[in-house]
């Protein structure tokens, strides 16, 4: 019989009688073996003493060949084997020596659970104490109110957003060897950046904002660096006269054409167009009454509220929260609804509360007309108010609401969105500036507009 050689392949030893050789394995049961094999190698690594042999070396009373330890399942990784939590509360390591991952996991301090499952929702940020670049003071200054909530509502947040804007660009200086028309951008990304840090950006800014620069684009680099900045400021300009304050007249009238003398009509918060539209129709001479509806953290109603009740010619209000809709919904004979920005398919983006308002008065009969500038438009699709949101912080909510403690229990954190969507079977017409839209129509407004920019 020959003798094996070192370079020969070990024989088969540590085989039980009777099993089948490699050879006449099929070729899932030769992985299996070396999986089974290579499993037993990492339990044996796993569970050598401290001071003992490498893995895989034989030890005084183990034969070269014979098996190193029982065929077991490859162990967890460290990060999911770190220690067990009891139901009295004291903690248990999986494995006698204590890893760092473990470490961490048991130093570190307890975090409430909280509601992860919003935690993609905006959240406002104060910034103005930590100023990232090269950013204008004005810009500061506009990041603060916009974080506070001192500037609310898609319309004042953009006229803000431009005039902050004209400032930065009337002090801008070209540095030498660049054009205005390429280094100014690079300049105003910084800004942007830090107002979106402040607060979400608001699809308003971002249309704005979008045209601006193609304004910024456009220019003649021949021209004169200040008549250049004067142009774009003058551009400026007329974006806000055309596209929302002209744009909010046009709508107030075609609105008002809705409002016959003697209605009751019911809108929910505040909406600045729909609050010039009630003014109007209030000193044309119409006789008609208005119910606010109104709910929290904002209660945004009752600046409305003021509005049409002081003055030379008030107007007969009533003042409720959003627990009360159905009982009012009975006497309204038109609900008019402001928006924060519309989308392609038709659905109206805007305060939370907005599409309950609508839905009920879907059930009551009532009509719901939507005023909106068309510079509000997004060409997205937006099926529901979870996929982007934006949540109402803590001092904002103390600030509007008068007395309001938040919640010292580490289990309970109160949830306050800004925003919901209301889908587009329950509108019956938007208004814009370019008429009376049907929500399935909203996505032929570029194609009514045009190309428009600044």
């Amino acid at each position: 019989m020959p003798v094996p050689s070192m370079a020969d392949p070990p024989l088969p030893v540590h085989k039980p009688t009777g099993a089948p050789s490699q050879k006449s394995m099929t070729k899932a049961e030769r992985r299996e073996l070396q999986e089974k094999q290579r499993a037993a190698k990492q339990a044996a690594k796993q569970a050598q003493p401290q001071g003992g042999k490498p893995a895989g070396q034989p030890g005084k009373g183990q034969q070269q060949g014979a098996p190193a330890a029982p065929k077991l399942k490859p162990p967890q990784t460290p990060q999911k084997k770190v220690f067990v939590v009891e139901a009295s509360g004291s903690r248990q390591h999986a494995s006698g020596s204590r890893d760092a991952a473990g470490a961490n996991a048991a130093d570190a301090p307890s975090v409430p659970p909280g509601l992860r499952i919003f935690s993609h929702f905006g959240q406002p940020k104060v910034v103005g104490h930590v100023v990232k670049g090269d950013i204008h003071p004005e810009i500061v200054r506009l990041g603060l109110l916009f974080s506070e909530f001192k500037i609310s509502g898609a319309n004042a947040r953009c006229i803000a957003t431009l005039s902050a804007f004209k400032k930065v660009i009337q002090d801008y200086t070209t540095p030498p060897q660049n054009t205005l028309s390429r280094h100014l951008m690079t300049h105003l990304s910084p800004q942007i950046s830090h107002l979106v840090a402040a607060r979400p950006m608001s699809v308003t800014m971002g249309n704005a904002i979008r045209e601006l620069k193609l304004a910024i684009s456009n220019i003649d680099i021949d021209m004169v660096e200040q008549e250049a900045k004067n142009t774009l400021c003058q551009k400026i300009d007329n974006y806000i006269r055309d596209r929302i304050i002209l744009a909010g007249a046009v709508i107030e009238q075609l609105a008002g054409t809705k409002i016959k003398d003697g209605d009751t009509v019911l809108t929910f918060g505040r909406s600045s167009v729909v609050e010039k539209m009630l003014l109007e129709e209030r000193r044309k001479g119409k006789n008609v009454s208005v119910i606010i509806v109104d709910s929290k953290p904002l209660l945004e109603g009752k600046h409305l509220l003021k509005s049409l009740t002081s003055g030379e010619n008030p107007i007969p209000c009533t003042y409720a929260l959003l627990p009360a809709l159905p009982t009012l919904l009975t006497e309204v004979s038109t609900v008019f609804l402001g928006a924060h920005s519309l989308f392609s398919n038709g659905a109206v983006y805007s305060r939370a509360g907005t599409a309950m308002v609508a839905m009920m008065a879907k059930v009551h009969n009532v009509p719901v007309v939507v005023c909106c500038e068309t510079y509000k438009f997004s060409e997205g699709v937006m099926v529901d108010g979870f996929s982007k949101n934006e949540l109402v912080p803590i001092p904002v909510i103390q600030r509007t609401a008068g007395e309001y403690n938040p919640p010292t229990n580490q289990n309970l954190e109160t949830l306050n969105p800004l925003y919901d969507l209301t889908p587009p079977t329950y509108i019956t017409a938007v208004v814009t500036e370019v008429g009376l839209i049907p929500p399935s129509s909203i996505s032929s407004i570029p194609l009514a507009l045009g190309k428009t920019s600044l």
